[in-house]
C-alpha cells in the first residue's frame, strides 16, 4: 500500500472515531469550558507518561512555542465546537465544521505557500446554498449555536494550515502534548478572566467521568495523533475533505442516542446533502483535472 494511501485510511479511520465526539459532547452534561479543559488535561496526562514524548519534546525545543500557539486555536476550536453543541445540537455543530474547505481555500495558500487552486474554492461555494438550506430547516433558537459553529470551523482551517506547515518529522505524539498542553492552559487563563464561561474543571460524577475518558482517549489522543501523521503525506484542504465526512457518521448516530431528528427538518438534511455533495465531487474533479 503506497504511503499516500495509507494516509488516506488513516485520515478516514480518524474521522469514524471523530463521529462520536459530537455525540459524547451532548451527553457529556458539563459546561463547553470545563469538557474541552478536560479533555485536553486527560490527555496531556497520558501523554506525560510516555518518555518517547519528552525526548520529542527536547527534540523540537525550536519549535515549541510555534505549536504552543497552533495549540491555542486548537482549544479555541473545540470550545466554540462543543459551546455549538450546547447552543444547538451535536447534528447542527458537526454540518458547520464541513464549511472549513471554504476557509482552506484562502488560507492553506496563504500560510504553506500551496498554489491557489480555484476549484478547491469553487467546491466550498458548492457548499453554501446548502448552508442556507441548513439555517432555514431550524429554530431561531438555534441560529447563535450556528455562528459559534461557523467561527469553530474557521479556527479548523487555521490550525490545519499551520500544522500543515510545520509538523515535517516532528513526533506526533509530542506535538500533540505541546498543542493540547498548551490550549488548556489558554482555556484555563480564559477561564479565570471570564468566569461566565463557567468551571475550568468541575466535579465529575462516574457518568461524566466515563464519557470523558472515553472521550479523551478513543476519540482525541488517538486520532489526533494519526491525524498529524497522515498530514506528512496529504494536504491539509484533502485531509479536510476527509474530516467533513464527519457529518454523516455523528448524524447518523444522533438518530438513535439522542433522537435529534425530532429537532430538525427535512430542509437541514437537504442542506446537509448539499454540503456533502461538495465533499464527494472533490476526488472526481481532481482525476478530471489531472487527466485533462
Amino acid at each position: 500500500m503506497s504511503s499516500h494511501r495509507t494516509a488516506l485510511f488513516q485520515i478516514h479511520f480518524c474521522v469514524v472515531l471523530w463521529g462520536f465526539t459530537a455525540i459524547l459532547g451532548k451527553l457529556i452534561t458539563l459546561p463547553a469550558l470545563g469538557l474541552v479543559v478536560w479533555r485536553m488535561v486527560l490527555v496531556v496526562a497520558a501523554l506525560a507518561l510516555l518518555p518517547s514524548v519528552w525526548r520529542g519534546l527536547r527534540a523540537m525545543a525550536g519549535k515549541l512555542w510555534i505549536f504552543a500557539g497552533i495549540g491555542a486555536l486548537v482549544a479555541l476550536h473545540w470550545l466554540t465546537f462543543y459551546g455549538s453543541i450546547k447552543l444547538a445540537n451535536a447534528s447542527i455543530a458537526v454540518t458547520c465544521i464541513a464549511l472549513t474547505p471554504i476557509f482552506l481555500a484562502f488560507i492553506e495558500p496563504w500560510i504553506t505557500g500551496k498554489r491557489f487552486e480555484p476549484r478547491e474554492l469553487l467546491l466550498g461555494v458548492i457548499a453554501v446554498p446548502g448552508v442556507a438550506l441548513v439555517v432555514g430547516g431550524v429554530a431561531p433558537s438555534m441560529y447563535l449555536g450556528i455562528a459559534v459553529g461557523v467561527l469553530s470551523a474557521l479556527l479548523v482551517a487555521l490550525f490545519g494550515a499551520l500544522n500543515k506547515r510545520h509538523i515535517g518529522a516532528h513526533p506526533a505524539l509530542a506535538v500533540t502534548a505541546i498543542e493540547l498542553g498548551a490550549g488548556a492552559l489558554v482555556l484555563i487563563a480564559l477561564g479565570a478572566a471570564w468566569p461566565a464561561l463557567g468551571p475550568v474543571l468541575p466535579e465529575l460524577d462516574l457518568r461524566n467521568a466515563s464519557l470523558l475518558a472515553l472521550l479523551a482517549y478513543g476519540c482525541t489522543l488517538l486520532p489526533f495523533a494519526l491525524s498529524l501523521i497522515a498530514l506528512r503525506q496529504l494536504s491539509a484542504y484533502q485531509a479536510q475533505l476527509a474530516i467533513n465526512l464527519e457529518p454523516v457518521y455523528a448524524i447518523v448516530l444522533a438518530i438513535p442516542l439522542l433522537g435529534e431528528q425530532r429537532e430538525l427538518s427535512l430542509q437541514f438534511y437537504l442542506g446537509v446533502a448539499l454540503i456533502l455533495a461538495a465533499v464527494f465531487a472533490e476526488p472526481w474533479v481532481r482525476r478530471t483535472a489531472t487527466a485533462t
